[in-house]
């Protein structure tokens, strides 16, 4: 460094020669500039911000003064001032600065056409947000370059930008997201023969596959990148090497002293080249080791040796040391301790989904505290408190429908990539249809609902938080009727039961045998769906769900008749439970059941104001054997309902339509997208209308029932985040939803529905509505009441 500040002052002095002032000064701003270069690689960026400033001074200068547009050199040589001194500003934790500098060339890259800075920018800007925690905002930049990036055909760059937006999905928990990306991006890379960056991908692909619990693929794809990244000396491979570790010791039957220590030498390594976070996580996961070997005070002592975590230390980092800090607790017999740090841990995981955007988003950060929810609800179950369970329960499941949604902001982007992903559908049926190849259209279709997922994460931003249910305000709302929470820990299923201002655990025995049940009664439900079966298929299939739904009566409902007796049913389901019709369970035909995926959410949907109006809507969708008849029936019950059908049944008059009303039905046919849950859509006459735009409406409406298949259904992430067409309706705050969890033949729905309107226009609320319209057939009609009946 002394040498090259000999030299940037020799220069100084040559330019001080100069008699041209302008020259003078933008010579010293180039100096300057050069100098700061030197001292932030040196590692000082504190320093190094004063450097770039006489730079950006003189540039702007010449641009107010300037009246004519100053050359597109002298405004890249501050565009370069401006990114640099951001990339100081953000080594120094001052994000504001450093996001207000790349913002400020983003600007001037786009107005004066510097094409490949542009792209730069928004990386820099995506990398700084993400330093900082704000992954929405990472998240929606790092999909901005990469858009720019395809287009401009620079596989080079897009690599790099892949593995950063790919690093951002895995903080927030969106491993499957990750994963695809990265299963996508490692043959065109190899294709265009992006080498360097494959390594790379390979280990984030690793890290996605862990969070998965995916243990084989995560230590399979770590190795080939450990081996790629010693073989051309790059560092990294003490990260592939910690994830191949960690998926080891996950899978470890017995834990070793050679395991512990190579976990520790591998901290090491991590702490002497810098990689400060890594080398915490490498001696979090000895402790953790020490832990489960029952060495107690070494446990300790690695634990005393690390600091607290850091302003920028990763979630998913701080969620494992919660879990070490209580599994040592746990082992030194301190239950209350060990409890302390789960919701201390979980608390923290709900600051950072608080200031995320869309559904997805919220729902996918529920993995990061998946092990310390399961270890809480272990432990309270143990104790048998059926309140404290209850409260946990609330603490650690369906935390997406926790958010009051904000009115939404349109977004044409993404309303044109949603128009572009109905277009593709209904080109790729007409090209199966015409027997034409159908592989690139599935191609673009899947690139188009992959970036409107993407551009839907920051569409809607959510309110706050409402506060978690409590049980006094619970057994308020309750009044007559009882509320069921189903858990499963430790492989058993259990049910607490609220009834009578009472709080009981009841437990029901072995998880898999339940949910096993479940699965196959939602399999013979599909089978019985087509309208014209022959009699003996009926008779066989029938068959089967009757002993299906017998099995699941004996394991989950009587032994609770005792504590809910005749009582009206509010259902709070986990995993495969979410797909029961209720009415089907013999205990329960013709008894009023609703079902909620938490108690939060069904006292936020019980408590919601409705809209203040009468306004009813039908909606006839295509294709439908009979649904003229069961609308023309439906409108005898509803005088002044609008009637959208034919081709005014299309997807904007339907969402027109939707904002505000009272009461809608649905008669259409209907899909659930398990891994794309906000496609999950209704057919409508141009095409699907999808979860996806459920969001774009101001008021929701009141009551909605899908008269379609299986659009009851959700995608179950950790926690049971429950996501699906349904889901996103009562998230987005509509108070109640009837739909089916499986298919449902056209002629058996119109009737189904026909009995339900009857019984809803004579005064009935819907659950007892739909109880009295499945009592006659609930086999065939497998619906169910959502949100808050």
């Amino acid at each position: 460094m002394a040498e090259a500040v000999k030299t940037f002052d020799a220069a100084r002095r040559e330019a001080d020669v100069l008699v041209d002032s302008r020259s003078r000064s933008l010579l010293h701003g180039c100096i300057d500039h050069s100098q700061g270069m030197i001292v932030l690689r040196l590692g000082q960026p504190d320093q190094a911000v004063q450097w770039f400033g006489p730079m950006i001074s003189f540039v702007e200068e010449e641009m107010s003064s300037t009246p004519e547009r100053v050359a597109s050199e002298l405004v890249r040589r501050l565009a370069s001032s401006l990114i640099a001194r951001a990339f100081a500003y953000a080594a120094v934790r001052k994000p504001e600065f450093a996001i207000a500098d790349l913002e400020h060339a983003n600007a001037l890259s786009r107005e004066y056409e510097l094409d490949d800075l542009y792209p730069y920018t928004l990386h820099a800007i995506a990398n700084t947000h993400k330093q900082s925690g704000d992954l929405a905002e990472a998240l929606r930049h790092y999909e901005e370059a990469g858009r720019v990036l395809s287009r401009q055909e620079q596989a080079s760059l897009l690599s790099g930008v892949q593995l950063d937006h790919a690093e951002a999905m895995l903080m927030v928990g969106l491993s499957d997201e990750a994963g695809r990306a990265l299963d996508e991006a490692l043959p065109v890379m190899r294709k265009e023969k992006v080498h360097q960056d494959i390594a790379e991908v390979e280990m984030f692909r690793a890290s996605a596959a862990l969070l998965d619990e995916q243990f084989d693929l995560a230590r399979r794809m770590a190795r080939r990148s450990q081996r790629k990244l010693e073989k051309r000396g790059s560092t990294w491979w003490m990260m592939a090497a910690l994830i191949e570790l960690w998926a080891h010791a996950l899978q470890a039957k017995r834990v070793t002293g050679a395991l512990v220590q190579k976990a520790l030498t591998l901290s090491a390594h991590l702490e002497a080249n810098r990689l400060v976070d890594e080398a915490r996580l490498a001696k979090l996961l000895a402790a953790r080791l020490e832990v489960r070997r029952r060495r107690m005070p070494e446990a300790e002592e690695l634990l005393r040796q690390l600091p607290g975590p850091r302003a920028v230390t990763p979630i998913d980092h701080r969620m494992q040391r919660r879990l070490v800090l209580a599994e040592l607790a746990l082992a030194k017999g301190n239950r209350r301790s060990a409890l302390l740090h789960a919701r201390k841990g979980l608390d923290e995981l709900g600051s950072v989904r608080d200031q995320l955007g869309g559904l997805e988003l919220v729902s996918a950060t529920a993995v990061h505290g998946r092990e310390l929810g399961v270890l809480a609800i272990r432990l309270v179950q143990e104790s048998n408190d059926a309140r404290q369970l209850f409260t946990w329960l609330e603490r650690t499941r369906a935390q997406t429908y926790r958010y009051e949604p904000l009115e939404h902001v349109e977004n044409p982007e993404l309303a044109e990539r949603i128009a572009e992903v109905r277009g593709l559908g209904r080109d790729l049926m007409r090209a199966g249809l015409d027997g034409r190849p159908t592989a690139e259209l599935r191609s673009k279709l899947a690139r188009a609902q992959r970036e409107a997922n993407r551009l839907g994460w920051n569409a809607q931003r959510w309110g706050r938080p409402r506060p978690m249910a409590g049980l006094r305000d619970v057994i308020a709302e309750l009044g007559e009727r009882a509320m069921v929470s189903f858990v499963v820990s430790g492989g058993d299923m259990a049910a607490v039961v609220v009834a009578g201002a009472k709080v009981r655990l009841v437990r029901l025995g072995d998880a898999t045998e339940v949910l096993e049940s479940a699965q196959k009664l939602h399999f013979d439900l599909n089978a019985l769906a087509p309208d014209h079966l022959p009699p003996p298929l009926v008779q066989v299939i029938g068959a089967s769900a009757r002993k299906q739904a017998d099995a699941l009566d004996a394991m989950l409902i009587k032994p609770l008749v005792h504590l809910i007796g005749e009582r009206e049913l509010v259902v709070v389901p986990t995993g495969t439970l979410y797909a029961v019709p209720w009415g089907v369970i013999p205990s329960l035909h013709g008894r009023p059941v609703v079902t909620a995926p938490s108690a939060t959410a069904w006292l936020a949907a019980s408590q919601a104001e409705r809209p203040a109006t009468d306004k009813v809507l039908l909606v006839r969708g295509p294709n439908l054997g009979f649904a003229d008849g069961e609308l023309d029936r439906l409108a005898a019950h509803h005088e002044k309902a609008t009637v959208l059908s034919g081709e005014d049944a299309t997807a904007a008059k339907v969402l027109e339509h939707l904002d505000g009303a009272d009461l809608v039905h649905v008669a259409a046919h209907g899909e659930h997208e398990n891994e794309n849950a906000l496609f999950s859509r209704l057919e409508l006459d141009d095409g699907p209308l999808f979860a996806h735009e459920l969001g774009r409406l101001r008021t929701p409406p009141a009551h909605v029932v899908l008269a379609a298949c299986s659009l009851a259904l959700n995608r179950i992430r950790p926690g049971d985040e429950a996501l699906g067409f349904a889901g996103a309706m009562l998230a987005g705050g509509t108070r109640t939803v009837v739909a089916a969890a499986s298919k449902v033949g056209d002629e058996v729905s119109a009737a189904a529905m026909a009995d339900y309107h009857r019984a809803l226009v004579a005064g009935a609320a819907p659950a007892v509505a739909l109880a009295e319209a499945m009592a006659k057939d609930p086999f065939r009609r497998p619906f169910l009441c959502l949100g808050s009946g």
